[in-house]
């Protein structure tokens, strides 16, 4: 049975529907504004649970770089009722999973548990959500930590290459910041501006609450509210859920035509590529049958000419990050720095020889299987699920269930990708590079360098 898109408006208070597999969708939208969304699996023994707020890094200030991902960590440092330690124990004593993921867009707190202790996971996180204490000792600690993280990362050379891809193709606008800040910001960054951003940002009417596997909506809400209120939250004062984000974003200037950072490593890391497509563009269909025949898995363009015939590089692929406003498409290699311009000049002839030639009749068949099978496997995990509910409450405002996801891809025709291919070759292209970069090796590719950055 298909279903199509079903619209999630922010003024309806209680929507209900049975999604493909006979997984039974529900959502309520209380009178404070929280939004609450279950799917109930058959069969499931398990439940994930995801906290949300549409808070990312896109959405701080200059004084507030990184704050977003700072809270993240002080959120699991202890509460008015509760320790580090007790939160921790809560979880690892029933052999549950915590974690949380700040985005550029969102930030999420979530838990999988078995299904008898979803209500301790319900209030354990409510109350890290709401009555976090941001001790100014802990505060301080937990600065040291994301230093260290962020050391960790900038040692990653295929991480420094995203960070300065999402940079150069991107420019000033804020989805182009790296997530975590950096080490100047972190460690400029005061208590009280995270503890501001806190306050601002935590409130009923910004809380999205998903939950998927095994559960019922009714005893959801239920613990979701008992929880709510013991935190002291408002819970009896009306307010509407924030807006979504609006689809029609500034205008994106590219920041850099090619950006290097030398440095002495074993690899040349690289991605090249342009802006993409919004999150809610009709043609992301399209656009996840091309990144799958480019550079999607093992029988991809990019894998066999660079890896499987050539020998070139370990790791090629292409991706397609999307957001409320914009969008990215990037192609990925590593390899020695002697073969940097080979690599270079390949990974662009494939996606331009989409654009040129089109696909095969052969190539389309093989993405609709990959990307039927990826999909289905996908949603054998209760976390792929909650997270579908929480982008598809808070950026894309209706909710695709299995079916209608691949009916969109089986739509999909070569002209299409071709057109779209076409489309995406003519946009600023951007280079980021890591690694013992021969000079000149982008020549041709890229207008003019930019400073190299050690």
């Amino acid at each position: 049975m298909t279903i199509g898109a079903v619209p999630l408006p922010l003024d309806m208070a209680e929507l209900s529907f049975v999604a493909s597999g006979d997984s039974l969708v529900r959502r309520s939208v209380l009178p404070s504004g929280v939004r609450i969304l279950s799917e109930s699996v058959p069969g499931a023994r398990s439940s994930t649970i995801g906290y949300w707020v549409a808070v990312g890094s896109r959405d701080e200030t200059p004084t507030t770089y990184g704050s977003t991902h700072f809270l993240e960590h002080l959120l699991f440092k202890g509460t008015l009722t509760r320790s580090a330690l007790e939160i921790a124990v809560s979880f690892d004593s029933v052999g549950g999973e915590h974690n949380a993921m700040t985005a550029k867009e969102y930030t999420c707190y979530f838990a999988k548990v078995q299904d008898r202790d979803l209500p301790m996971a319900i209030d354990v996180i409510a109350d890290m959500f709401t009555s976090s204490v941001l001790d100014r000792e802990e505060f301080d600690n937990e600065r040291s930590v994301i230093l260290e993280e962020l050391a960790m990362a900038d040692d990653d050379p295929p991480d420094v290459t995203s960070e300065r891809f999402f940079e150069a193709v991107l420019g000033e606008h804020p989805l182009g910041r790296p997530i975590g800040g950096n080490a100047e910001t972190i460690t400029a960054v005061t208590r009280d501006a995270v503890w501001n951003h806190y306050r601002a940002n935590y409130r009923a009417q910004d809380v999205v609450i998903t939950v998927a596997g095994a559960v019922d909506h009714d005893q959801l809400v239920s613990a979701v509210t008992s929880a709510l209120a013991r935190a002291e939250w408002k819970l009896a004062e009306v307010a509407s859920p924030v807006e979504r984000r609006n689809p029609d974003g500034d205008l994106i200037e590219r920041g850099s035509p090619l950006v290097l950072v030398q440095r002495p490593i074993e690899q040349a890391n690289l991605i090249l590529g342009v802006p993409g497509l919004a999150a809610a563009d009709p043609r992301r269909a399209t656009l996840t049958v091309l990144n799958s025949i480019l550079g999607g898995g093992m029988s991809s363009r990019l894998f066999q000419e660079i890896r499987e015939k050539r020998g070139l590089a370990y790791s090629v692929y292409s991706f397609a990050p999307s957001y409320s406003d914009a969008g990215l498409f990037g192609i990925y290699a590593g390899c020695s720095p002697a073969k940097t311009a080979q690599v270079a000049e390949l990974m662009l002839s494939e996606f331009r020889g989409i654009a040129t030639r089109g696909v095969t009749d052969e190539e389309m068949r093989r993405a609709s299987g990959q990307l039927s099978g990826a999909s289905a496997l996908a949603l054998e995990d209760s976390d792929t699920r909650m997270s579908r509910l929480g982008r598809s409450e808070l950026t894309l405002g209706e909710f695709l269930d299995l079916d209608e996801s691949l009916r969109r891809i089986a739509m999909v025709t070569p002209a299409d990708v071709r057109e779209l291919a076409e489309e995406l070759v003519a946009r600023p292209l951007s280079v980021a590079a890591v690694g013992t970069v021969p000079d000149g090796a982008f020549e041709g590719l890229a207008e003019s360098p930019a400073p190299v950055t050690n």
